[in-house]
């Protein structure tokens, strides 16, 4: 297959729609993304106790997402994708990144102690993706979809926890459990699966959006939620490269840069999509010349984002479903969206607002996410003929990974280290799956599918 599937695309890469199109195409882009772009730091924020700093973090990851929006789409100096992809905080390195901080919490560190420590690391890794950018297409014979699909599956699977317990009204809180928590939680997630259920496309794409929108009004009118709450300041957030100092510690590193080995693949899978549905040739040199761009912006936009004291991006894959929805495939809507999120970035009080919202109306809404987050790595594997070699893979990875999340305390006695490297459920799932991809070989067996067709 040397030509990308037909799409019906009104404005092709490399056209420019008129201002008032691009503006509109721009602001469903945003609207898929925004929430995905602020979640992840404040769930960092909200269980690491880095609320006074989570305004100026948010801040600083619309603004990093800007940038590196800009980057994918201009492709300054050959680096980006030179596509309409947008970039923002991942939801991969979460459980890295909460298990580098409670070991700095655990240690007696406060929040600049945990963020010096985090931000440094995922400077410190972008350079692992920068370095992967150029042997990719080689990568993708270790780091395979089974491989990706079981990290995304462990991924979105250990975080629903983080979900649930905001949706009761959050960690410690002293109404956790409260019936009316659970009440306002339940709301969020019965509008998303209607907005979900619509024949409207646009409805569907905004439903996250909708889904909180109604969970902080149903607040507003019981009474969860004061009017004056809801206020917003106008203070600008400077960007200040790292403004909480910089340190190290290669066992909580390890995690991580498995993270940005996963990442790279997954941006390949993202953008190859989005070569497709963009109309774009999905092999040959062009595209090998593409894919190794993006995931060198990737690496790039991650370590801008540290700089920035924000946390490591990449290519959203929903912004896809966007392109195709609207027949805009233009790289120009990119650089619109990325002007929105630089502006958005510099006003502080937007962090400010988003810390205000119930933490039941947040969980309901994360809690549908990560569902999907697993659900997409669920997809993945479902995409594989499964003979034994697979299934004991796939069986021994999620039993490590998701074993481990649900019991951490197996390794209380073991060195530092290995406490480190194994406090990632993703980490886990995705060394062993590598690991065992790996040692076991390769045979001829046909599926239980195949051997009785």
């Amino acid at each position: 297959m040397t030509e990308p599937t037909p799409s019906d695309l009104i404005y092709r890469l490399e056209d420019r729609p008129p201002v008032l199109e691009s503006s509109f195409a721009a602001l469903q882009h945003l609207l898929a993304s925004f929430v995905g772009i602020v979640t992840p730091t404040l769930i960092i924020g909200n269980l690491l106790g880095l609320q006074s700093e989570v305004p100026y973090l948010v801040s600083m990851a619309l603004l990093a997402s800007g940038i590196g929006t800009f980057i994918q789409a201009y492709r300054p100096l050959g680096i980006g994708a030179g596509m309409l992809c947008i970039q923002g905080t991942s939801f991969a390195f979460l459980g890295a990144i909460l298990s580098a901080g409670f070991m700095v919490k655990d240690q007696g560190g406060g929040p600049e102690a945990i963020l010096s420590l985090v931000l440094s690391m995922c400077f410190i890794g972008s350079f692992v993706q920068i370095g992967l950018s150029q042997v990719i297409p080689r990568l993708r014979r270790v780091v395979t979809p089974l491989v990706t699909g079981i990290v995304i599956t462990s991924i979105g699977i250990s975080l629903i926890k983080v979900g649930m317990t905001d949706l009761a009204g959050g960690q410690n809180a002293e109404d956790f459990g409260a019936p009316q928590n659970l009440l306002l939680g339940f709301f969020v997630v019965a509008i998303i699966v209607a907005m979900n259920t619509s024949s409207n496309p646009w409805i569907r794409l905004s439903s996250i959006i909708l889904g909180l929108v109604a969970g902080i009004v149903a607040a507003l009118l019981t009474g969860m939620l004061a009017p004056g709450a809801l206020s917003f300041s106008a203070d600008l957030a400077i960007p200040q490269p790292f403004r909480y100092g910089f340190s190290f510690d290669l066992a909580a590193f390890i995690p991580l840069a498995v993270i940005y080995i996963i990442s790279s693949v997954e941006t390949t899978g993202d953008l190859t999509a989005n070569c497709v549905i963009s109309n774009q040739p999905i092999e040959g040199d062009s595209y090998v010349r593409r894919i190794r761009s993006g995931v060198l912006g990737d690496g790039l936009n991650s370590m801008i984002a540290a700089l920035l004291n924000s946390f490591p991006n990449t290519t959203f894959s929903q912004n896809t479903g966007v392109i195709q929805l609207t027949g805009i495939a233009s790289r120009y809507v990119g650089m619109y969206v990325a002007g929105i999120l630089v502006v958005l970035g510099l006003f502080q009080g937007i962090g400010n607002l988003l810390l205000t919202i119930p933490k039941p109306v947040l969980g309901g809404a994360t809690l549908v996410m990560f569902g999907t987050v697993a659900v997409a790595g669920i997809k993945i594997l479902a995409t594989e003929h499964l003979d034994r070699r697979k299934v004991i893979i796939i069986a021994v990875s999620f039993g490590f990974g998701l074993g481990l999340a649900l019991v951490p305390e197996v390794f209380s006695r073991a060195p530092q280290l290995v406490q480190n490297i194994f406090s990632s459920a993703a980490a886990t799932s995705g060394l062993t799956a590598i690991a065992l991809s790996l040692l076991i070989p390769e045979t001829a067996e046909l599926t239980l599918e195949e051997a009785t067709a």
